[in-house]
C-alpha cells in the first residue's frame, strides 16, 4: 500500500464528491437524494450516481420512505453500520488493547495482548495476532475488516506510518505501518494516542461541532491533542502536542526525555509516586497512592493539590496561546479526583486571561480502555468518511 499515491485529476473528484456525499449521510441521516443534493451543491445525477455506487459497497443502505408532501415519498439514505469493521489498538509498555467497531465505532469484540518481549518484531507479531483474535471473536469474515489504526505514546509520523520516537520502548523511527501491512493486508493508520481521543471527541463525544478544542490526558505521562479551526494540528513532523515536555524548571528532576524539568516529571504519575514517596517511603504503587487520597491523608492531599495547581498554570498558558473553545481533560489520571483537579481548575481560572477563561469550557472526563481503542478505530473511519485520498485505498473503492 502507498499512503500517498496521487490520484488522476478525475479519480480524484469523483472521490472528493464521494467523500463529501459519504459525510453528508454520515452526518446528516437518514436523508433522501434530493436532500443530498441541496446539502453539498452536487447536481442530482453526480448525486445518484455515487450513491448507487456506495450501495453496491454496502456502506449505505436505502431505508422506508420519508414523510411526503404529495407524490411518491423519498427513499431515505443511511450509513450500514454492519457495512464494514475496523479495528482500533492502543499500544502501551506492556501490553495492546485493541477492539473491533462498527462503522459507528460501536465496540462489537474487546481483546488484549501481553508484551514482555518489547523487540520491534516481537511486538508487530503481537499486534497481527491480536487483530487476528479480533476478527475471529467477532465472527466477521476478514473482507469486512476495512482498516487498523493504532494510537500510541510518541512522536509519530502520521502520513508515513512511522514512529519518530516512543518513551516507553526506546524505538526511533520504526516504520510500524510498513512492518505490520504484511501481516493484516488492510489500510494502517497510526498517530500519537492522545490526538486519536481527540479524533474521537470529534466524531462522537463531547467535542462535536466544535472547531477549536483540546485533549489533555493525565496519567503515565501528559499529553496534548490540539483541533484548530476544525483541522488536527500535528506540526511538521508529528511532535505537536508534547506538553508534558514543556519546562517548568531547567533545574528540575531528569525526564524519560533526557531534559530535567519538564511538566510531566511533576504532574504525571511517576512524579506524583516519588513525591509521595517523601513523605510516605512505604507507598509502591499509584494504586497505594489513591488509596490514601480516598482515605484523605493529609501528605498526599498536599501532594496532588500541589500537582494540581502546577499543572493548572501550565493550562492556564494553553488557554491564553490557543483561546481554545473546551479543554477534554481524562486519561487514567481522573481517579486523582477533587484534590487534584479543584487547584487545577482554580489555578486555570487565576493565571488565565479573563476573556479567554470565559470562552473556554473545561471537562473532566470519565475514562475507560474502551475510549482508546476507539480513538484509535476513528484514524480509520475518519479516512474512510472524510479523506477523498485516503479512500483510494479501501478494496471496495479500488478500481471505482
Amino acid at each position: 500500500m502507498n499512503n500517498s499515491s496521487p490520484l488522476g485529476n478525475r479519480d480524484l473528484i469523483r472521490a472528493i464528491n464521494r467523500s463529501i456525499i459519504l459525510n453528508t449521510i454520515k452526518t446528516y441521516g437518514p436523508i433522501d437524494r434530493a436532500q443530498v443534493a441541496r446539502v453539498t451543491g452536487l447536481s442530482p445525477a453526480t448525486v445518484t450516481g455515487i450513491t448507487s455506487e456506495l450501495i453496491e459497497t454496502g456502506l449505505i443502505f436505502e431505508k422506508a420512505p420519508g414523510d411526503s408532501r404529495g407524490g411518491r415519498p423519498p427513499i431515505l439514505l443511511a450509513i450500514n453500520p454492519k457495512g464494514g469493521y475496523v479495528i482500533g489498538i492502543k499500544l502501551m509498555e506492556d501490553h495492546a488493547l485493541g477492539a473491533l467497531t462498527d462503522l459507528e465505532a460501536t465496540v462489537i469484540a474487546k481483546d488484549q495482548v501481553q508484551l514482555p518481549d518489547q523487540s520491534a518484531t516481537n511486538v508487530i507479531r503481537m499486534l497481527a495476532r491480536l487483530v487476528e483474535r479480533l476478527i475471529s471473536k467477532a465472527g466477521i469474515g476478514k473482507k469486512k475488516l476495512i482498516g487498523v489504526g493504532i494510537g500510541l505514546a510518541g512522536i509519530v509520523d502520521f502520513e508515513r506510518g512511522l514512529l519518530r520516537q516512543s518513551p516507553f520502548f526506546g524505538w526511533r523511527d520504526l516504520p510500524i505501518r510498513e512492518l505490520l501491512q504484511p501481516h493484516v493486508k488492510v489500510p494502517i493508520y497510526l498517530d500519537n494516542d492522545v490526538n486519536t481521543l481527540s479524533m474521537a471527541e470529534q466524531w462522537f463525544g463531547a467535542a462535536q461541532g466544535i472547531e477549536d478544542f483540546l485533549t489533555l490526558t493525565v496519567g503515565r505521562g501528559i499529553g496534548l491533542g490540539i483541533v484548530a479551526n476544525g483541522r488536527f494540528y500535528r506540526g511538521t513532523g508529528g511532535g505537536a502536542g508534547e506538553f508534558g515536555h514543556t519546562l517548568v524548571d531547567p533545574d528540575g528532576p531528569i525526564c524519560d526525555c533526557g531534559k530535567r524539568g519538564c511538566l510531566e516529571t511533576y504532574v504525571a504519575y511517576p512524579g506524583l509516586l516519588r513525591d509521595a514517596q517523601l513523605f510516605n517511603p512505604n507507598i509502591k504503587t499509584m494504586d497505594e497512592l489513591l488509596d490514601l487520597n480516598e482515605k484523605m491523608d493529609p501528605e498526599i492531599i498536599s501532594v496532588l493539590r500541589k500537582a494540581g495547581d502546577l499543572l493548572g498554570r501550565s493550562v492556564a498558558n494553553l488557554i491564553n496561546l490557543l483561546n481554545p473553545k473546551l479543554i477534554i481533560v481524562g486519561g487514567e489520571g481522573v481517579g486523582l479526583g477533587k484534590n487534584f483537579f479543584d487547584p487545577m481548575q482554580s489555578a486555570i481560572q487565576k493565571y488565565s486571561v479573563s476573556e479567554m477563561f470565559r470562552d473556554c469550557q473545561i471537562r473532566i472526563e470519565p475514562w475507560g480502555d474502551d475510549a482508546w481503542t476507539r480513538g484509535a478505530a476513528s484514524l480509520v473511519l475518519r479516512q474512510l468518511f472524510e479523506n477523498p485520498v485516503h479512500q483510494s485505498e479501501f478494496n471496495f473503492f479500488q478500481g471505482s
